[in-house]
């Protein structure tokens, strides 16, 4: 996992993987949401920066978490995405830390 911190770009099968979602939703968000800006390499394939991987996370968040729609989740971000922004990443923590304590519950559970 190592070299997960250090990686530059990202395929769009490996967003997907990340969100749990199809690559088509990947492209439709793309095209709804003017934050993702993927590049593209020399064979055409979009190639995604960890920028581009962490708001992809945040309108995931919005849209499938908090049940905002498309447009919801535009203008939450648009407004106050700052806001957004650090609460997403208390629900990330908050997440990392109750997988932490499960896997402690299950090593006690001997």
């Amino acid at each position: 996992m190592d070299s997960e911190k250090h990686k530059i770009y990202y395929s769009i099968s490996e967003v997907a993987k990340k969100i749990n979602a199809n690559t088509s939703l990947i492209r439709f968000w793309q095209k709804e949401f003017d934050i993702i800006k993927p590049k593209k390499n020399s064979r055409g394939n979009r190639i995604f920066t960890k920028k581009d991987l962490e708001n992809i996370q945040l309108i995931h968040h919005l849209l499938k978490e908090k049940k905002y729609t498309i447009e919801g989740a535009k203008k939450k971000m648009r407004d106050n995405k700052d806001g957004v922004n650090k609460n997403f990443e208390i629900i990330q923590r908050l997440k990392t830390i109750r997988n932490q304590l499960s896997q402690i519950r299950d090593e006690l559970k001997i």
